[in-house]
């Protein structure tokens, strides 16, 4: 007898339906999957044979053929468990039941239990747009999976629970959502800028980095506070929008690092990878293709810290990201596509032992070793961050004073008000700040002063900067104004994000 139901698959972040098909015929007995299935999904077999006799039912000792739909998708996962558990059990007439309008989804213990399952968001996802209108998830994923709008999540503890549900022995499981599942506000970050002293021009940096979506590079000595400046940035960004942070959960249930507890991530993300990273690891990739660093950083802050020590690919390779804002990763069976749209923090020494230029200590290394230093970021790279910034040695005098600086929560307001005229801004676009903006934006937005066009000319010419520069030059102006909550690009506007442009210390 054939049996078919329903599941899914998930390529890159978005979600594929697969249809299981399992026909048992009389002759020796085997146990077959085909369809592309990976080592996950042979081994499901065992597991599956295990679940079944240990839920009390009978494991067919006949032919059985199992089929993943559409046969040319690479299926990857312990995810198809479940439904070839119940397609096997209703093909040998173990279980009848309508299931056309059900997506089933779990890996199965060798007892009979399910277990959280990765991906399960895109999937229900998928689900919900393909007209389904219920899902039966293990008990780990309800809450993932109620994110989603619309739907009929079934949770469902064991197989022996949903073959008694199937058999119509017991009601439908229901899931009743937690008031407090879903935090409303981002979380604190442990770090308040008022606790860090001094460097004030530095946070005024990173405020208008924050305000706009900028990406920041710091340079300084040893110990002047880059890394804790970096963290700090955490407690000054908005709070992610419903779109943001369902964009975010998703990248996260399919990379399996979201919390079972805490559904969906509702703070920014924050991601230090160490420069001994792979390429593979920081962008993404894999035989199937999994995100990176960059796409797990997806509308929060990626820092580099020791920038000039990650190789050289590794920050070429960066290069698209930082502009189209998504990263494409192709392999033999096809591509898929991660979003990246991060901010960019960097921090560097500006020699190797970290007191060129220092007023207070002398620099040991030699010229050549200097400039060879500076040089390992390239200038193409170099040219796509907004924001370069000095963070000198902290005197004494600060650090002993026992006045705290503006609290976190004060620069967020103003941050979250310049981000809310560009929300207002771009509604009828997809972008989400002036960071994303394109030359065409830019010409139809930019509204300069006479007075700021001059100095602008002026700059173009004495520090001969590129096209790429004058348009980030703009859009940084433009953000600048915006936290003053001016209509207008001012003279001052320019002057400040000319200060901020990225340069070598020679």
């Amino acid at each position: 007898m054939l049996a078919k139901v329903t599941s899914g698959a998930v390529v890159g972040l978005d979600g594929a339906i697969v249809e299981v098909e399992v026909d048992i015929s009389s002759g020796l007995p085997a146990f077959t999957i085909v369809g592309l299935p990976d080592a996950a999904v042979q081994e499901s077999k065992e597991r599956v044979r295990a679940a079944i006799r240990n839920s009390g039912c009978t494991f067919p000792m006949k032919r059985i053929v199992v089929n993943l739909a559409p046969a040319d998708l690479k299926k990857a996962g312990p995810a198809y468990d479940l439904p070839i558990a119940v397609c096997i059990l209703m093909s040998s007439e173990q279980v009848s039941a309508e299931v056309n309008d059900i997506m089933f989804l779990g890996e199965l213990s060798l007892d009979g239990g399910l277990r959280h399952t990765n991906g399960v968001l895109p999937m229900v996802a998928l689900a919900h747009e393909e007209g389904i209108s219920t899902v039966i998830v293990p008990e780990s994923d309800a809450k993932e999976a109620d994110l989603i709008e619309g739907m009929k999540i079934i949770p469902i503890a064991s197989l022996a629970q949903l073959v008694s549900y199937l058999r119509g022995e017991i009601p439908a499981p229901e899931y009743i959502p937690e008031a407090s599942s879903v935090p409303l506000a981002p979380i604190s970050a442990a770090t308040d800028l008022a606790d860090i002293k001094g460097q004030e021009h530095v946070k005024r940096a990173l405020e208008v980095a924050a305000a706009g979506g900028h990406n920041v590079i710091m340079c300084g000595p040893p110990g002047s506070g880059k890394t804790l400046l970096a963290r700090a940035l955490s407690s000054i960004l908005p709070p992610m929008t419903n779109d943001e942070a369902l964009e975010v959960t998703k990248i996260y249930s399919v990379s399996g690092l979201l919390p079972s507890d805490k559904p969906m991530v509702r703070q920014r993300p924050f991601r230090a990878p160490h420069y001994t990273i792979s390429n593979a690891g920081l962008v993404g990739g894999g035989h199937f293709p999994k995100p990176g660093e960059i796409s797990l950083s997806h509308r929060g802050v990626l820092f580099l810290d020791e920038l000039p020590e990650f190789g050289h690919s590794l920050l070429e390779v960066l290069r698209q990201p930082l502009e189209d804002k998504v990263v494409t990763i192709s392999r033999a069976q096809g591509r898929v596509t991660f979003p990246s749209n991060f901010m960019l923090v960097g921090a560097m020494n500006p020699c190797p032992c970290g007191f060129y230029g220092d007023p207070f200590r002398q620099c040991t290394c030699p010229p050549s070793l200097v400039s060879r230093y500076q040089r390992r970021i390239s200038g193409p790279f170099i040219d796509r961050v907004d924001i370069f910034v000095e963070v000198p040695h902290i005197d004494y005098e600060k650090l002993t004073d026992e006045r705290l600086g503006e609290r976190s929560e004060k620069v967020q307001e103003r941050v979250t008000s310049a981000r809310q005229r560009q929300l207002q801004r771009f509604e009828k676009t997809s972008l989400t700040s002036n960071s994303e903006m394109t030359p065409t934006e830019i010409r139809e937005i930019c509204r300069v002063e006479d007075s700021a066009q001059n100095l602008l000319q002026a700059a173009m010419k004495q520090l001969y900067l590129s096209a790429r520069a004058f348009h980030r030059i703009l859009k940084l102006a433009l953000t600048i104004a915006d936290l003053e909550a001016s209509d207008t690009i001012k003279a001052q506007h320019v002057a400040e994000a000319i200060q901020y442009r990225p340069r070598r210390t020679e």
